[in-house]
């Protein structure tokens, strides 16, 4: 048998506490031996669990037990759950964790820990909830040399960018009705300004190419500026506005890493991702695109791939899953390559005429969709260097607005 220890009881910790306890045989059947939940880590209470007996206050009760073997981290948040984590690792203890704030901040050196101290640290919950990616990444993908990673990986902000695009609805009524429905948190600022998926790139370029990367490294915008004039705008176009997270192997050895709202082309099978569906697409040089789906957060599919990690954790007690990625360096993200790209642009101006002489004279023979009552011009660039592009935009004078937004197609 071997003891578990869970750190956390909200939404997910609690999933994960119900998967352990309340299906015993199915878990000890995939584990190959019974798993037991020894303590639950919360200061708040619980009364009236079946399982409320095994609820602590005291971390060092945990770390000073040699037989909980492996550990949950399911608290959130950099602090304790660092602390509390490394201090696991260090005393020989396998650790699984959704958590993917501190992944993100903290992986290359808690998964050397691990290594150093012939243990795991496993976190396939911290990007895409329960939808499979980092496993088949680091194992069914491991013949390819991984280029690009490309993904919706915000719940949350599709939601609400879904709501724009199909019922018309305004970015505050939009994410007025996600909160309503439970898929956004009463301070939304980590999703809808893009740092829950920050963090998800950092996970996913670090183990696609090996180094860390920050999320200070990332440059990340959210929705909050996007309007059902942009919206509208790109339908014109054939497109959809999504919040992308994109990270790419350049040929000078460094990456690029990106989060921001890009118009998306309806050919593109990302644009028929909706809802609160997640999509990752991974692409090798053996396999071409590979696209991973599914729901990118709630109770039980998180709490599904935190258990399929203990399990993995169980099996490998005195063996070690391998996954690893080096430490990076601050030159690693080069955010000012200049790629070839094709822009989205949307000027207004009070003089509709002298807008319209400048956009042909700026950039003639590109198409366009003219609002002469709005005193708007929006068009898709062709492709070019994105510093040539960008300095052509700068020649567009006496401008009431300006929206540059990126383009997938």
């Amino acid at each position: 048998m071997i003891n578990v220890a869970i750190m956390g009881h909200g939404v997910v910790g609690s999933g994960v506490a119900e998967i352990l306890i309340n299906h015993a045989d199915r878990i000890t059947a995939k584990a190959q031996t019974p798993v037991n939940v020894k303590y639950i880590l919360d200061l708040r209470d619980f009364p009236g669990l079946s399982y409320s007996d095994k609820f602590i206050k005291d971390f060092n009760i945990i770390l000073n037990d040699d037989s909980v073997k492996v550990v949950v981290e399911v608290m959130g948040g950099i602090n304790p759950a660092y602390d509390f984590v490394k201090s696991c690792l260090l005393k020989g203890k396998s650790v699984a964790t959704s958590n993917k704030e501190l992944v993100a901040a903290k992986g290359a050196e808690l998964i050397k820990l691990a290594n150093d101290n012939n243990v795991n640290f496993l976190f396939e919950a911290s990007v895409g909830g329960g939808i499979p990616v980092l496993r088949p990444m680091a194992q069914c993908l491991a013949a390819n040399e991984i280029t690009e990673i490309t993904g919706i990986l915000n719940g949350t902000t599709n939601f609400i960018l879904n709501k724009m695009i199909v019922d018309n609805m305004d970015f505050d009524a939009a994410l007025a009705l996600a909160q309503q429905k439970g898929f956004a948190e009463k301070n939304p600022a980590a999703d809808i300004e893009g740092h829950d998926a920050c963090r998800k790139v950092c996970i996913l370029a670090a183990l696609g190419f090996g180094k860390h990367v920050y999320p200070e490294q990332v440059n990340t915008e959210g929705i909050t500026d996007v309007t059902l004039d942009d919206v509208e705008s790109a339908d014109n176009f054939g497109c959809v506005v999504k919040l992308i997270g994109h990270a790419k192997k350049l040929p000078n050895g460094k990456i690029t890493a990106t989060v921001r709202p890009t118009l998306v082309g309806r050919d593109c099978i990302l644009s028929g991702v909706n809802g609160v569906f997640n999509a990752i697409m991974v692409r090798g040089d053996q396999t071409g695109d590979v696209m991973f789906y599914g729901k990118g957060a709630g109770k039980e599919a998180t709490a599904s791939a935190v258990v399929a990690d203990v399990i993995d954790c169980v099996k490998h007690i005195d063996a070690r899953k391998y996954l690893y990625w080096e430490d990076g360096s601050p030159d690693y993200v080069d955010n000012s390559y200049d790629e070839t790209v094709r822009l989205y642009v949307r000027a207004t101006s009070d003089n509709f005429s002298e807008l319209e002489a400048q956009y042909e004279a700026i950039f003639p023979g590109v198409s366009c969709v003219k609002n002469k009552f709005r005193g708007e011009i929006a068009f898709i660039t062709d492709s070019e260097k994105e510093s040539l592009i960008k300095e052509k935009i700068s020649g567009f004078k006496n401008l009431t607005s300006l929206k540059v937004l990126h383009t997938f197609f």
